[in-house]
């Protein structure tokens, strides 16, 4: 993700992840579980896609198994990442309903 994608997912702005990153200053417990999600489902969707490129348009087209909701829209929260990596489970799995 860009750095003001990442921003926007965790309802900042970059300005504030650059000062935090500047000053090697620790992000909060929610946004610190959110990044590690994130990380996770960024190997996962690696592994499965092949590239991340290929995640990357996975992440931007609209999921039959997310109520054609493009993935990326539903990494705000918590849960919303939960969602997006069980669909990407489904999928290394030949699961695409």
């Amino acid at each position: 993700l860009h750095a003001d994608e990442l921003a926007n997912l965790l309802h900042t702005t970059t300005k504030t992840l650059r000062t935090y990153r500047q000053a090697k200053k620790r992000l909060g417990p929610a946004a610190s579980e959110q990044v590690l999600k994130l990380l996770a489902l960024a190997r996962q969707g690696e592994e499965v896609f092949g590239s991340t490129p290929a995640l990357r348009r996975w992440l931007d087209k609209p999921a039959y198994g997310l109520d054609n909701q493009p993935p990326l829209a539903l990494l705000e929260t918590s849960g919303g990442i939960d969602l997006v990596a069980d669909e990407v489970d489904r999928i290394a799995h030949g699961d695409f309903a």
